[in-house]
């Protein structure tokens, strides 16, 4: 894949996460009739959607803004426990198939902007560095 196609299936998966993490972050947050009933529905507790809201507008920003790359790694770490989570949640409560899979296919979606972010959004690998300057130095004469 050349580089321009790359940079753009990034933005295009990465948009599109963090669209849908921002919003439904934000529907968490409004509590609204229909969030609060899909909550209850879930068995999850009232207060579990302001919890969920927050994380998932901090992951959103996390990875739309520039830098911050450890911060990225557990920004895609939380949303991947989110969206595996709400997958079983859906079918350990005999939801239809649809909702089982949608958090699955964002799944795909995660996976796909992680696997095509560029360097500067990728955490550097420091251990290999320190094995390859170790490997680098010269043996002492004996």
């Amino acid at each position: 894949m050349n580089d321009k196609a790359r940079t753009i299936g990034y933005w295009v998966a990465t948009g599109l996460l963090g669209f849908a993490f921002a919003a439904g972050g934000l529907g968490d947050l409004s509590r609204s009739p229909e969030v609060m009933e899909g909550m209850t529905h879930l068995g999850y507790p009232a207060y579990f959607a302001t919890i969920l809201g927050v994380w998932k507008v901090l992951g959103a920003v996390a990875l739309l803004v520039p830098r911050f790359p450890r911060l990225k790694e557990w920004a895609y770490a939380g949303i991947i426990f989110d969206l595996t989570g709400a997958a079983v949640s859906h079918a350990a409560s005999g939801d239809p198939t649809g909702k089982v899979i949608t958090p699955l296919v964002l799944v795909a979606i995660a996976a796909a902007s992680w696997a095509l972010r560029p360097e500067s959004r990728k955490l550097a690998s420091e251990p290999k560095r320190e094995a390859e300057a170790r490997i680098a130095k010269p043996a002492l004469a004996t």
